[in-house]
Order: structure tokens, then C-alpha cells, then sequence
């Protein structure tokens, strides 16, 4: 018996229950507060406002030259709102819990919510082209339409997405509370080293905030488009899965052996007596000529009905005889009569007569 950590967790037959967050009238009323926040910093810096010149003042004042000394660390930590580096990480966390719970929502979810930031913030930045703040032509202006895309700040949207779609997809309210509480920050400080790095003006981080935000607060309505992209999913992979169990067995060739039992013989599979299959397989074809000994072909006649196999014996040596023409001898002396054109070892040749006198 298995007692590993991935034993207990394959105990689990079903997937447990997972509460889907619905489009509650509170949330609706949080969505529709954050898309107003939103549109007015879009109009505030297109008419150049003083949020614009809040930007400059921030931006002139410098600060990674006021505090240099924690330059180092927040180079690394502006990483957490970078989104390859961040998606692998939740994805990894993500795609632990889809195979623990036997479902692919919380990786979908991710997905989805991975498709609208790229989408929504993606077409802003394009759109409005505003110049970061190392890259400023005229001092007091927005900078917009000038082929820039800060605007708003894309490491402050995903990381108010991906951290936050831990809370979103937390499986208890106390942690959901929790993550809730971590993304906050984490995003939060994001936005700021950023601001502090001289990479993004101040509303660009508050605008990339409130895009991550509408994100979070929308996701319920791509549940219905999750639930069947995952339902079908599943049903393809049962039909891989049925399509693999009805593949037929290769055929078997004929006139090719059968194997045969154990404990059973070729004789006793198909009925005929082990004693005639003995004498069929020790018939010998006779000898075709006297001298040198022909190939002898045995024919062996199987069970299974396969072609005859020949036997072929090499011929003797021409300078010795086969052991079966030879003279058997005795104590008594040799049974065979003397040959008469032979001469005896030992005895003396006679003398030919001379033809021609």
C-alpha cells in the first residue's frame, strides 16, 4: 500500500465543491464605481489637469536619487508585476490545484483573465501612445499620441490580476481575506517602484490599479464561457479515451503458428494422436541413385496446416564411403564376400597381361 503524499491525494473520487462567485449586486456596484474612477483619470490627463502636473512634480522630485540606497532591491522586486515571471509562478500554484480538485477552472480562470488584460490595457496603451516620463519632450504636458504605451502602467494591471485571481479562486472566505489582503500590497508596492524607478507617471500606476480591478470584478461574467470551454474539454478528452479502447487487435496472418497452451501439445490441440504426428514427421523420402548420397528431404506435415518444411542433409565425401556401404566386421572376419576385381591389403598385385604379345 501506497502511503506517499500523491496516494492521498488520488483517494479523492470526486472534485469537492467549489463556490463560483456570482455578479452579486454589491460587486456590480464596485464594477460600476471603478469604470467611472477610470474614465475620469483617462479625461483628466487628456485635458492636461492637475493631475498631469502632479505627475511632473513627482517625476522632477526624483526619488531614486533621494533614496538611493533601496534602488537595488525594489530593481528585484518591480519583477513581481512583470507578466511571464508571474504567470509561471501562479500558474504552477494554479495547475496544482486543478489535478487536486479534478477540474480545469482555476486554470481557465487564469486564462481568461491573462486574455482581457492584454486586451483592455493593451488597446489603451496603443491607443492614447502616451511617452514615459525618461522619454518627456515638453515639460507640463501629457505627452499623449506621441507612439508611447505606459498608459496605463502594464506591471500594476497584472499584478493586481494575477495576484489577485489567488483571492479570487480562494476556496474559504478567511482566505480569501488573506489573499486579498497580499495582492493589495503586492500590487500596491509594484505601482509605486515603479514610480519611484522614473519608468511610469503617478497616473498611469493609479489607472493601471483600476484597470486590474474591473478585471477582478468582471471575471463572473466569463463563468458561463469557463464552465463550457471546461465541459468541453473533458468530453474530447472521453472521446480520445473511447476511441483508444475501441481500437481492434492487429490481425493475425494465416497459415502463421498458433502458440499453444501450456500443458497441451500440438497433438492434443487438434485432436490427432500424438503417435501418428510421430510417424508422419519421421517419414523420409528413399534414395534416388546408388554412389553418392543424395539430399534427403524429410517432409514434417505440423498441426497448424503450415507449408512443408525440407530437410536437407549434405552429401558425403566422395573419397570415403557412407557409413552404410561399408563392410560390417566381426571377430569372425568381414560378412561380405570378396569382391572379385578386388586384391586384399597386403596380398600381391598380379601381373597384367601384354597385349600384343
Amino acid at each position: 500500500m501506497r502511503t506517499d503524499i500523491f496516494a492521498r491525494l488520488d483517494r479523492e473520487p470526486e472534485p469537492p465543491k467549489i463556490e463560483t462567485p456570482r455578479m452579486s449586486r454589491h460587486r456590480i456596484a464596485l464594477f460600476g464605481g471603478t469604470l467611472a474612477f477610470y474614465l475620469a483619470i483617462v479625461i483628466a490627463v487628456l485635458m492636461s489637469s492637475w493631475l498631469v502636473t502632479l505627475d511632473w512634480k513627482v517625476m522632477l522630485f526624483r526619488p531614486y536619487q533621494q533614496w538611493p540606497q533601496i534602488h537595488a532591491f525594489l530593481d528585484y522586486y518591480v519583477v513581481l508585476g512583470q507578466r511571464g515571471p508571474t504567470a509561471v509562478m501562479v500558474a504552477c500554484w494554479l495547475g496544482w490545484r486543478s489535478w487536486r480538485q479534478h477540474t480545469l477552472r482555476p486554470l481557465l480562470t487564469l486564462g481568461a483573465s491573462l486574455l482581457l488584460l492584454n486586451v483592455t490595457v493593451g488597446a489603451v496603451k496603443y491607443g492614447l501612445g502616451r511617452l514615459g516620463p525618461h522619454y518627456a519632450t515638453q515639460i507640463g504636458s501629457a505627452e499623449l499620441f506621441a507612439g508611447g504605451d505606459i498608459f496605463p502602467s502594464g506591471h500594476t494591471a497584472n499584478a493586481v490580476v494575477t495576484w489577485g485571481i489567488l483571492a479570487y479562486l480562494a476556496a474559504t472566505p478567511r482566505a480569501r481575506r488573506y489573499l486579498s489582503a497580499m495582492s493589495a500590497v503586492v500590487s500596491l508596492g509594484v505601482g509605486l517602484t515603479t514610480v519611484y524607478l522614473g519608468t511610469h507617471w503617478l497616473s498611469d500606476v493609479v489607472l493601471g490599479w483600476a484597470a486590474g480591478l474591473l478585471i477582478l470584478l468582471g471575471l463572473p461574467w466569463c463563468e458561463p464561457m469557463i464552465t463550457r470551454a471546461e465541459n468541453w474539454i473533458f468530453a474530447a478528452r472521453e472521446r480520445l479515451s473511447a476511441r483508444s479502447r475501441l481500437v481492434p487487435a492487429p490481425p493475425v496472418a494465416v497459415g502463421n503458428p498458433q502458440p499453444v497452451p501450456a500443458g497441451q501439445t500440438a497433438g492434443q490441440t487438434t485432436g490427432q494422436p500424438a503417435a501418428a504426428e510421430a510417424a508422419a514427421q519421421s517419414q523420409v523420402c528413399p534414395p534416388v541413385a546408388t554412389g553418392s548420397r543424395p539430399a534427403a528431404v524429410a517432409v514434417v506435415t505440423t498441426a497448424t496446416g503450415s507449408r512443408p518444411r525440407a530437410h536437407t542433409t549434405p552429401p558425403a565425401h566422395q573419397g570415403h564411403p557412407a557409413r552404410s556401404e561399408r563392410t560390417p566386421v566381426t571377430p569372425a572376419g568381414s560378412r561380405r564376400p570378396p569382391h572379385a576385381d578386388r586384391t586384399p591389403r597386403g596380398g600381391t598385385t598380379p601381373a597384367r597381361p601384354v597385349a600384343g604379345g
